[in-house]
């Protein structure tokens, strides 16, 4: 297990495969090969009322991703 990387897309997949089948977190990080905080972040962030979907997670990601990159201070200023 490496430095702490966000899960792509694909990942996201496995996760939300994984949990239907009735995984716990440790097993689905052993299998993802990413530390169980990891997708204990994951489940937390983008789980929508206690449900993980891939397709929303992915969508809140990029939505995260993309208010951090706009500018924070006004253009007149």
């Amino acid at each position: 297990m490496s430095s702490y990387t966000q899960l792509t897309q694909g990942q996201r997949y496995q996760v939300e495969a994984l949990l239907e089948g009735e995984h716990n977190q440790s097993d689905i990080s052993m299998i993802l090969g990413v530390h169980k905080s990891t997708i204990s972040r994951e489940l937390k962030r983008n789980g929508v009322e206690k449900q993980y979907d891939q397709i929303d997670a992915q969508r809140l990601t990029v939505a995260r991703r993309k208010a951090k990159t706009q500018l924070r201070i006004p253009e007149e200023t």
